[in-house]
């Protein structure tokens, strides 16, 4: 046997927009290629002595500034 000692009432699940804005999906595409150019940007200044140090070429860097992001959440700029 259950018993049901009150009832309550459920509010939206989230408080986040439900519709798709292109806008917004233009600003946050142009905040992620900034960070990307930010990184590319600060990996470029190293020398060849402090890239290999890190174990990067500097052909490499544009790999590294892509993959880097997306693959460390913690990542920021």
């Amino acid at each position: 046997m259950s018993t049901i000692h009150g009832t309550s009432e459920f509010g939206p699940a989230t408080a986040r927009r439900q519709f798709y804005s292109p806008l917004e999906a233009y600003w946050n595409a142009f905040r992620e290629w900034r960070k990307r150019e930010r990184l590319r940007a600060a990996l470029d200044d190293l020398s060849d002595r402090e890239l290999m140090d890190i174990g990067i070429a500097r052909g490499e860097l544009d790999y590294v500034a892509r993959s880097a992001l997306s693959a460390d959440p913690r990542f920021t700029l």
